[in-house]
């Protein structure tokens, strides 16, 4: 697969763009605007642009105010900024009364490298999710980020987006888009991106690529394994992990995430409830992470084709 852009400037670059078309968008910053790349917006609309300072409580308290006034807020900053030193002005200020605000965290997971654990948000989609009414998308390329970008802004109420530092490779390349239709992505709508009967990788982000891989190599060794982006974590889309698991047998999710609370988890509470098989969950271990360059810690860490590859193996090969 092509090397493409990150999802960070994938969504800057759509947010300038939906800020030509609505001139009710604003957007605040908690100074990292040169990282999240809100600064794309600032330099075309420098009045509907806040910086607010490494001040991400008061960001959200703000982006509040200027939803209940009418005004569609986009707010940024580091994941782990926004959703863990936040986190009560999200559930008061934005769940609570349901507010119409775009939440955006970059710089998520453990592939950020060199910034190390303290800017790693790896409890990020856990504390969204558990946030009454939120939308929780996770994009795997720059073409997804634009399309959950553009339906994130027709979506009416509260969510939040996750995007990374690194350049990704391009899951959603020409011969992709054309098989699907050139549709744009659906919020709660899993994309079939293989078909498979033997095993389901389930995945986000970075590790829809990851999977894409681990199905290439499966293939060669007999196994043939459906890979289901899944860049909605909430709402999930039941019916599409249900199918699955009843079609193939056994399902493995993979997620640049804590293995408590996030994609895993949801899928796992899925699965227990309509349609019960073997699983196995590639994610972070119950640890921080450290300071290192990204490919290192993610194979470090777990999260790589070969670790998907290996659980597959081990629910197909396991005694019935």
């Amino acid at each position: 697969m092509q090397l493409g852009k990150s999802t960070r400037e994938a969504f800057g670059l759509a947010l300038a763009e939906l800020g030509a078309r609505d001139p009710d968008i604003v957007v605040l910053d908690g100074d990292v605007n040169n990282s999240t790349r809100t600064e794309y917006f600032a330099r075309r609309f420098p009045e509907r642009f806040f910086n607010v300072g490494i001040a991400e409580s008061n960001m959200v308290s703000i982006a509040g105010g200027l939803a209940s006034c009418g005004k569609k807020p986009w707010l940024a900053s580091f994941a782990a900024f926004v959703m863990c030193n936040a986190f009560d002005q999200l559930r008061m200020s934005v769940a609570f009364p349901r507010l119409d605000v775009k939440v955006v965290g970059s710089h998520a997971g453990i592939s950020i490298g060199e910034d190390g654990p303290s800017q790693m948000g790896i409890e990020d989609i856990a504390l969204a999710c558990a946030l009454p009414h939120f939308v929780v998308v996770v994009p795997a390329d720059e073409v997804s980020t634009r399309w959950m970008v553009q339906a994130l802004a027709a979506h009416r109420g509260p969510a939040y987006l996750r995007v990374g530092r690194p350049n990704v490779p391009v899951v959603y390349d020409r011969a992709v888009c054309l098989q699907l239709g050139e549709r744009p992505l659906r919020l709660g709508k899993a994309v079939p991106l293989r078909t498979g009967t033997d095993v389901t990788l389930i995945a986000n982000g970075l590790m829809v690529a990851a999977a894409l891989q681990a199905a290439e190599r499966l293939a060669r060794e007999g196994i043939e394994a459906r890979v289901l982006d899944m860049h909605t974590v909430k709402p999930l889309d039941e019916d599409a992990v249900v199918q699955a698991a009843r079609e193939t047998g056994r399902i493995v999710v993979a997620e640049e995430h804590l293995p408590y609370g996030g994609l895993g988890s949801v899928v796992a509470q899925c699965v227990a409830r309509h349609a019960p098989v073997p699983m196995r969950f590639v994610a972070l271990p119950d640890t921080y992470a450290e300071s290192g360059k990204p490919e290192e810690l993610l194979a470090k860490y777990g999260l790589t084709a070969d670790h998907i590859v290996q659980a597959a193996r081990e629910l197909v090969c396991q005694p019935a």
